[in-house]
């Protein structure tokens, strides 16, 4: 029979257990960002200029919405959006859990239902597309590369495979979106702490050779070590 003490000391090892556990991934999420994949990139003389931005938690890969290699609007039509027209320059994306997308619009509103499930990869994931008129403001929280243009093609590439597509097209979603210039499409993959929304950025970074930290599952790990 289990005495009370001997209660009291499985959930003690136990909370213990996961104090030691956020704490090993908070010492990983700060370091692992110090050691770079493609250490020799360097920002190319002339190409094809694209910005990371970061919310403070979320970060988003922004790009020219025509170029040589991709019209972003033939892929993600103005129709899907609320209020976009032809002349607005740069598109950004960024991909994440679904639920936590649409379901969270702030943070008043996340659920322990919905952290929960996206935290041990238990929901889908969606592209959260958001299409802007002006050039981004550099900032710390938004820096510009230049990419060669065999970079930047690699970049599309690995954006793309993260669609889930349907006769070639993005699926999207009915979901009103934050503002009437972004809104959702499906995705592939699965979402979980350890494959958060800044691992994503930072794995389609890592594919088009650029500089970047091994593992970024917080936005600090982008931005916060972007040259």
């Amino acid at each position: 029979m289990v005495t009370l003490k001997t209660f009291f000391r499985y959930i003690f090892r136990i909370l213990l257990g996961f104090i030691a556990f956020v704490l090993l991934y908070l010492l990983f999420a700060w370091l692992l960002p110090f050691w770079k994949v493609n250490s020799s990139f360097a920002n190319a003389s002339k190409g094809v200029e694209i910005y990371i931005q970061s919310n403070g938690v979320h970060t988003d890969i922004v790009m020219p919405v025509k170029s040589e290699e991709i019209n972003w609007d033939e892929m993600l039509p103005y129709s899907d959006f609320k209020n976009v027209t032809a002349d607005y320059k740069y598109v950004a994306l960024g991909w994440g859990d679904k639920g936590f997308f649409i379901d969270t619009p702030t943070w008043d509103d996340l659920t322990f239902s919905t952290a929960f499930k996206a935290a041990f990869g238990l929901g889908t994931t969606a592209m959260h597309v958001t299409y802007k008129y002006n050039t981004p403001k550099l900032t710390e929280s938004c820096r510009k590369l230049t990419i060669t243009k065999e970079q930047y093609q690699k970049l599309i590439s690995t954006i793309l495979e993260s669609f889930e597509l349907k006769a070639g097209i993005p699926i999207w979603i009915n979901h009103s979106g934050y503002t009437q210039q972004d809104c959702f499409y499906e995705a592939n993959g699965t979402y979980s702490m350890f494959k958060t929304c800044n691992v994503w950025t930072g794995k389609t970074l890592q594919a088009a050779e650029i500089k970047i930290g091994v593992w970024t599952p917080l936005e600090s790990g982008i931005v916060g070590h972007m040259e």
